[in-house]
């Protein structure tokens, strides 16, 4: 009998999305007329068409493939040429951002990217996460065996929280001890904070420091509207030494079903082995690309490249003021109806703090039951989530404008 992997069986409980379904799915089966209001804004998911310019040009590549003169088979496991130089250029260069074309890596998303990272990555790092957070970032660490086992609380033995909350403006400062590996999201998922020019610094003034690596998470960075907020980790001096950047076409061209994002990789970037030896990342993230992947499809990153047309930026444009005029109605009507809500500026994500005591989950629960709306409980993102719930701006204007009526009205 085979063996399996039991750092598996250390997970807690059920991934939070598919908790949060579960939930709404048992409420919809005993309550079907709740189920005819229903809302959702708990996961982030895009819900507006794709963009024509992408249309367009995935439309041209599919019938590419269906001509003998232009057909592709297998491409770069790494990304093609024409989209990884589109990257480099309108999102870095263009920025006084020194990034080579071969340093970016197309794949199926940021968030696939966060937990393959950790294929290259020793088993001896000491890991740091923020709280709360993301859930992929701890998930992925406690099936690869980085974690220790879970304490009653939920957290995990061998991980260090970095405690975010309304005290800190939801950015952690450093760690006082040694770590060797740190996520980082900004604009946050899911509070909706944002981290200045100078928290950054400090950020890879420790990095460097301490010889660790920044695994930033820069998925939102379309979202930032205040121009004094970093959209790279790598607008800070000395990043190249220190940072892997993720990014996503999920959340600005609306990819979240299409599926392509990538990674920064430099070749600055060095790790050591057990015998002290430095050697750089690139090289094994180019290796583990080219034997675990046959890459992104044809059509898909034809696709991308088109989101930096003229067109396409205008309509990705166009994409973010709709949500975030959602963002900005909700957090009104949030506030309106007496809630400390955060985030929804620079973010499409609110974190609003519970009223009345209640904790998340009973938050989730009377949202759900009086006003049949879905948000995500905060706990679900980390023990410094818990009285905190999160409400997506990712909808139609329909349905946030009534979702802001029925916040409103919640007593």
């Amino acid at each position: 009998m085979a063996y399996l992997n039991e750092n598996y069986l250390k997970l807690q409980a059920g991934y939070l999305f598919p908790e949060v379904a579960r939930r709404v799915r048992e409420f919809c089966e005993s309550n079907p007329e709740g189920a005819k209001r229903l809302i959702r804004c708990g996961i982030g998911d895009v819900t507006e068409p794709l963009p024509p310019a992408v249309i367009e040009a995935m439309k041209r590549a599919i019938d590419e493939l269906g001509r003998h003169e232009t057909f592709r088979g297998y491409g770069p496991e790494q990304g093609y040429d024409f989209l990884r130089s589109k990257i480099a250029q309108h999102d870095y260069r263009d920025r006084n951002i020194e990034i080579a074309d071969d340093e970016i890596f197309v794949s199926d998303g940021s968030k696939c990217d966060c937990g393959h990272i950790l294929d290259i990555l020793g088993d001896q790092n000491k890991v740091a996460m923020p709280d709360p957070v993301y859930p992929v970032y701890v998930d992925t660490n406690v099936m690869a065996g980085h974690t220790g086992t879970a304490r009653k609380d939920g957290s995990y033995e061998a991980l260090v929280y970095l405690p975010c909350n309304a005290e800190n403006n939801f950015v952690p400062d450093p760690p006082r001890k040694h770590v060797d590996l740190v996520y980082l999201c900004f604009p946050n998922n899911p509070t909706g904070a944002v981290a200045s020019r100078a928290q950054l610094a400090g950020w890879v003034d420790y990095a460097r420091e301490h010889q660790a690596l920044l695994l930033f998470d820069a998925a939102y960075e379309a979202y930032i509207a205040d121009q004094t907020i970093p959209h790279s980790i790598f607008e800070v001096p000395g990043a190249r030494e220190c940072a892997v950047e993720f990014r996503s076409f999920s959340k600005n061209g609306g990819f979240t079903g299409v599926r392509c994002g990538f990674t920064v990789m430099p070749k600055s970037i060095v790790a050591r082995t057990e015998n002290g030896r430095r050697l750089p990342l690139h090289p094994l993230w180019n290796r583990r690309w080219s034997t675990k992947s046959n890459g992104v499809s044809y059509p898909v990153q034809r696709g991308a490249e088109a989101l930096y047309s003229h067109e396409g930026r205008k309509q990705v444009r166009l994409l973010i003021s709709h949500y975030m005029g959602n963002a900005k109605l909700l957090r009104d009507a949030a506030i309106g109806a007496g809630l400390t809500a955060f985030g929804g500026v620079n973010a499409p994500y609110l974190w609003v703090e519970t009223p009345e005591g209640l904790s998340s989950w009973e938050m989730f629960e009377r949202m759900l039951r009086e006003l049949n709306v879905v948000i995500t409980p905060g706990v679900g993102f980390g023990a410094q989530g818990e009285r905190y719930f999160r409400i997506s701006a990712f909808n139609s204007r329909a349905n946030a404008e009534e979702v802001s009526r029925r916040l409103r009205d919640l007593q």
